[in-house]
Parts: structure tokens; sequence; C-alpha cells
């Protein structure tokens, strides 16, 4: 019981060939495609309403050298948001609950980031592992630290986006089967325990939004370091 829990993690594969590519391909799939015209039909309005506030809202904090990443960050939360929900439906697979997948996204771009700074300002960036008026003796002590901090971000993108969705869908999964359980058994605590279920679902759709918003809100605070 405890193994079947965790199934659902376990990457589908179709003759011995792995599908995580299919199911991380598939969601382009699913927006529409602009064309010549400027405005075709709703959902082509909406999803140009969407992308305009998502950029809007991650170029705030960035000067006009940050705007170069716009298309980056925008497709990489139009991406992510995409995977997350389409993974609380049924029968459905998340790369997302991957810690591989989501280090692969988190550490190239970190590490861009950083290149950045190093290229375009080096002293300034260099200057954010030793904090001004240190005391002398606790300079080693601080650049130490610093320097961990520094290093361990990408692994924090990653295990913070892997761990909620992991945990939302191991919540989801063990409150339907309590569901299920108790329904021969005991039918009024089944019925209430189906509300907390809607309710629990409802607050993953938006952990699902939320984790892709902060993971890219993350990084273009990095990149604002950086620039």
């Amino acid at each position: 019981m405890n193994l079947s829990f965790f199934d659902q993690f376990t990457s589908p594969c179709l003759l011995g060939i792995p599908l995580i590519l299919l199911s991380m391909l598939f969601p382009a799939l699913l927006l529409p495609t602009p064309d010549n015209r400027w405005i075709t039909n709703r959902l082509t309005t909406l999803q140009l309403w969407f992308v305009h506030l998502i950029t809007k809202q991650l170029m705030i904090p960035l000067n006009k050298t940050g705007h170069k990443w716009a298309l980056i960050l925008t497709s990489l939360i139009t991406f992510l948001l995409t995977i997350n929900l389409l993974g609380l439906l049924p029968y459905t697979f998340t790369p997302t609950t991957q810690l591989s997948m989501n280090m692969a996204l988190a550490f190239p771009l970190w590490l861009a980031t950083l290149l950045t700074g190093l290229r375009n300002q080096p002293s300034a960036s260099l200057g954010h592992l030793l904090p001004e008026g240190t005391p002398t003796p606790l300079v080693p002590a601080l650049i130490m630290i610093e320097t961990t901090s520094l290093l361990i971000r990408p692994l924090a993108l990653g295990v913070r986006l892997t761990a909620n969705l992991t945990a939302g869908h191991l919540l989801i999964q063990l409150i339907s089967t309590a569901t299920t359980a108790l329904l021969p058994i005991i039918p009024a605590v089944s019925i209430l325990t189906a509300l907390i279920l809607l309710l629990l679902t409802i607050l993953e759709v938006a952990v699902a939004m939320i984790q892709a918003y902060v993971f890219v809100l993350l990084l273009s605070l990095y990149l604002q370091e950086n620039i």
C-alpha cells in the first residue's frame, strides 16, 4: 500500500522508453498558435493578456538590461504553470515532481544569472559575498556562509518545487483513498472527507500556480542582483 502511493511519481514507459519527454512537450500543443492577425478568437486574446500580465509582473523589478530575459522567463513560467495544472488531472503524470527535472531547469538558469553578473560587474557580484562594515575577524566565516548560501540557491529552487507538488499529490491520494474506504463503512464521514478533498484540490490548484510563479520570480530576483 505504501509503495502504491509513490507509483504516481514514476515516469511512465512504453516499450521501455520513458514518456517524460512526451509529457513535457504535450502541454505546448494545447496553447493556441498566433497567426498574422492580431486577434483571432477569445482564447488567443486571453492568452495574449495572460502573457502580457506575467511579463509585466516579472519585468517590474528589472532594469532595461534584464528585459532581454523576458522571453526566457515568460516561457518558463508558462511551461511550469501548464505542467503543474495538467498534473492535477486524474491518470496524468507531473514531470515537475521529479527533482532531476527541476534541477535541470534551476541550475543552468541560476548559473547564467551568476555568470552574467561576473561578466558585467565582477566587483559588485563578488561584493555580495562580504557585507559592508563586517568586522575583520568575521570576514572568513561570512565569506564561507555567503558562498554556501549562493551555491545552495539552485538546490533550494528545485527542492521547493518538487516538495510542494509531491506533498500535494500525496495528500490528495491519501484523502481520496480514505474517502473510498470509508464509503461502505461510515458514509457520513466519507462525505465529510470528500468535502475536505474538494477543498484540498482547490488549494493544490493555487499551489501549482503559486509555485510556478515563485520559481520564476526568484530567478528574476537573482538576475536583478547581477545586472
